[in-house]
């Protein structure tokens, strides 16, 4: 099987058409909201049809209004999502279900496929979600660090 790298935008219609018949579509996501369930330009993503109503810590794949895809963890349910990504603090309300274009049902990394069903991947996105605040903190301890030894954050 070869590999092409083309834009989302352009290949949008076919994955649409794709998941419509209920086909699943795979790609390498970009950016690092992700991290660290996702790694940028190492990881793969399984895309399948969304279900009528996702449920918390489901890995939704919409399209903001802006026109930009996102794959962010729902981290609450209602009229709308709320979600944010696992490499974030701070949450986008407000999802709603027809911005939805799919459902992150796999990933692959290292050549290993995972269910994010399985319980080991529930248990992590429990985890992870739950210890946000301790991180965020941790984060900002970090960057104070950095700056009180005139060191940038990436040094």
């Amino acid at each position: 099987m070869s590999e092409r790298k083309i834009k989302l935008d352009d290949a949008m219609p076919l994955i649409k058409e794709k998941l419509a018949s209920g086909g699943e579509v795979t790609f390498s996501p970009r950016g690092t909201s992700m991290l660290p369930l996702l790694r940028e330009g190492r990881d793969t993503v399984t895309l399948s049809p969304a279900p009528k109503k996702l449920k918390k810590y489901d890995i939704p794949f919409y399209q903001r209004e802006n026109g930009q895809y996102v794959l962010h963890r729902v981290v609450k349910t209602g009229e709308s999502y709320t979600c944010i990504g696992d490499n974030q603090f701070e949450s986008e309300k407000g999802v709603k279900q027809e911005q939805i274009i799919a459902i992150c049902t796999a990933f692959t990394r290292d050549g290993r496929r995972y269910s994010v069903n399985s319980a080991r991947w529930k248990l992590y996105a429990r985890l992870w979600h739950y210890s946000r605040f301790p991180r965020r903190m941790l984060a900002a301890l970090k960057r104070r660090a950095a700056r009180s030894f005139g060191k940038d954050k990436n040094g």
